[in-house]
């Protein structure tokens, strides 16, 4: 699931392509029509599916809309990579334990929006990424993999995001790999 550029989705897809990461990509759900990461499934001939989130009155029916689609793929896990949607206890439920999520902190810290905004305002000296399993509460979920990025003192939030980038692209395959061990016991 992607709102944006793709780019941790590229990561897993290339991750699979030379072998470091033993899946499938099933389908793309984003909810943004023009965003670079369904440019990016096309090159693969993976299919996406659009799901405006402005076209349904709750989250709930949203949730209900993404689990529907993500079982007519036979979809087994769900990364959410780049999703900016708060999700549903309907998502949760149709997936106990199998949703997972990165973000661009060291969680518990800076949870929610802006946390690379709120890592400089604290000018904390690192910061860096997690995957975590998703639950109800905002980027609250069981820690399955981070990596720690030292803030610079010359950062912005745009050269800060781009090196939390470059760790988010190493551990979401990563954390994919350790969920699937955990489910499926390979």
């Amino acid at each position: 699931m992607a709102s944006g550029s793709g780019s941790n989705f590229e990561a897993v897809a290339k991750s699979i392509e030379c072998g470091n990461l033993n899946a499938k990509i099933a389908v793309l759900i984003h909810n943004k029509p023009d965003i670079q990461a369904i440019e990016r499934a096309r090159k693969r001939n993976i299919p996406t599916v659009f799901l405006d989130h402005r076209n349904y009155p709750t989250r709930e029916d949203l949730d209900r809309a993404i689990v529907a689609a993500l079982q007519a793929h036979q979809v087994e896990c769900v990364v959410m990579a780049g999703w900016m949607r708060v999700i549903t206890q309907v998502l949760i439920d149709a997936f106990v334990d199998r949703v997972i999520n990165i973000h661009p902190s060291l969680l518990p810290s800076f949870p929610g929006i802006r946390s690379i905004e709120q890592a400089l305002a604290a000018k904390v000296k690192i910061t860096g990424c997690t995957v975590h399993l998703v639950s109800l509460e905002v980027d609250s979920g069981p820690i399955l993999v981070q990596s720690a990025v030292p803030v610079l003192p010359e950062d912005t939030a745009e050269t800060l995001h781009a090196r939390i980038q470059i760790q988010e692209h190493i551990i979401l395959p990563q954390a994919i790999e350790i969920l699937a061990q955990r489910l499926f016991h390979l």
